[in-house]
């Protein structure tokens, strides 16, 4: 083992340029929501997107929201959501006063199910002069939320043309997936709208933040305009109900020197991934993280999911590895089995249901070294073997 103290999942990665932007903000005296490094930052990350707009606020729920919010998202509206996703997903539909309509996932890729999504919707749902309607909550369906799990995008050839042919706007949580093409295709493509997290276990981090991309011109304008309490300028006069999202320049000077390493941070992921695959290859108690030979991943995220062979769980298996030093972590439980989407309408989750009490993740920072990552596959050998001191 190691001399360090412990081996944490996943932490930022910093180092002096993140300390020079910030040292210029200060100096400069830009530590609000104006500055240089918010348009750059904006900039940098629309471009890495293939989008014409992007608009930085504070997380990546709040671009959530926001996309959903101008998008005309309201109450008694539905928004197509894959159960199997971060909690954050769901609360920025509820935001707007919409509930999440769940459904499952492919096991190739552990994102939406865009069979599912397609059959769902023309069998329960019929069209009306004013939109798409759920038969039986009677609620219109507004959107389609489809989450890049683990940095793998959706089968978003399939899920624009099911979003066509019903006539839906599709705003993709692309939280981890900054970077990615998509069968030749930037990220910005793939959606009338993407949206991502800078949280701080984020392949590149603001320390928190997140952002808007797209390229209709008019509906980014927007977006920018409500983040900043609808305010007309010059005066304080505001033509709706806005929100106080923006992005700090202090958050987005981080980002900016973020943004120059993402490179190295994505090679470093999956450096990560396939260290561990290679490590966990031929055992009948783990099963790797899915790789849909289709489309590319950041690999945000690595670990394995237990098989049936396994003689503990994954709970069990993170707490054995806390007594070695090491963080891992059972993954997120469904939308549908938490409390305060309990009733929302949903598919069946044979799949979700399946796989999400498996998961193991395991450390995987940037600067993961070989040393401690190799402390880690031991451990996790030792313990699957039941050789626990």
């Amino acid at each position: 083992m190691s001399n360090v103290s412990r081996i944490p999942l996943a932490i930022p990665v910093v180092g002096p340029e993140e300390g020079a932007n910030l040292q210029k903000c200060i100096e400069d005296n830009f530590v609000s929501s104006v500055g240089p490094f918010v348009t750059e930052f904006e900039a940098r990350v629309s471009a890495l997107s293939g989008a014409a707009h992007g608009v930085a606020m504070g997380a990546g729920t709040q671009a959530l929201h926001l996309a959903l919010h101008c998008l005309g998202v309201g109450r008694g509206d539905l928004v197509a959501l894959p159960s199997f996703t971060f909690i954050a997903s769901a609360n920025a539909i509820a935001h707007t006063g919409a509930r999440p309509w769940l459904f499952d996932i492919d096991a190739d890729s552990w994102t939406m199910s865009a069979t599912q999504l397609a059959e769902a919707l023309a069998a329960k749902t019929e069209k009306r002069a004013d939109g798409l309607y759920h038969r039986e909550s009677g609620e219109r369906v507004a959107a389609i939320m489809p989450v890049y799990t683990l940095g793998t995008p959706a089968d978003m050839d399939e899920i624009g043309k099911v979003a066509r042919e019903f006539g839906l706007p599709v705003v993709a949580d692309a939280a981890a997936a900054i970077g990615l093409t998509y069968n030749g295709k930037k990220l910005g493509a793939l959606a009338d709208l993407t949206c991502y997290s800078f949280n701080g276990n984020k392949t590149i981090t603001c320390g928190g933040g997140g952002m808007v991309v797209g390229d209709d011109d008019a509906l980014m304008q927007r977006i920018r305009h409500v983040s900043t309490t609808a305010r007309v300028l010059p005066n304080y006069e505001h033509d709706e109900v806005g929100y106080n999202y923006r992005m700090t320049n202090l958050q987005a000077a981080v980002g900016c020197a973020q943004a120059e390493k993402l490179t190295g941070f994505l090679e470093a992921k999956k450096r990560i991934r396939k260290t561990y695959n290679s490590a966990f290859s031929g055992r009948n108690d783990v099963t790797p993280f899915p790789s849909p030979a289709d489309r590319q991943s950041t690999d945000w995220f690595s670990g394995f999911a237990l098989t049936d062979a396994a003689s503990l769980t994954a709970a069990e298996l993170c707490t054995a590895l806390q007594t070695k030093r090491i963080e891992a972590r059972p993954f997120w439980m469904p939308v549908h089995l938490q409390p305060p989407y309990a009733d929302c309408p949903r598919e069946d989750q044979s799949l979700t249901d399946d796989v999400w009490r498996r998961i193991v993740t395991l450390p995987c920072s940037t600067n993961l070294t070989e040393t401690d990552q190799c402390s880690v596959i031991e451990a996790v050998i030792d313990i699957l073997e039941g050789n626990v001191s």
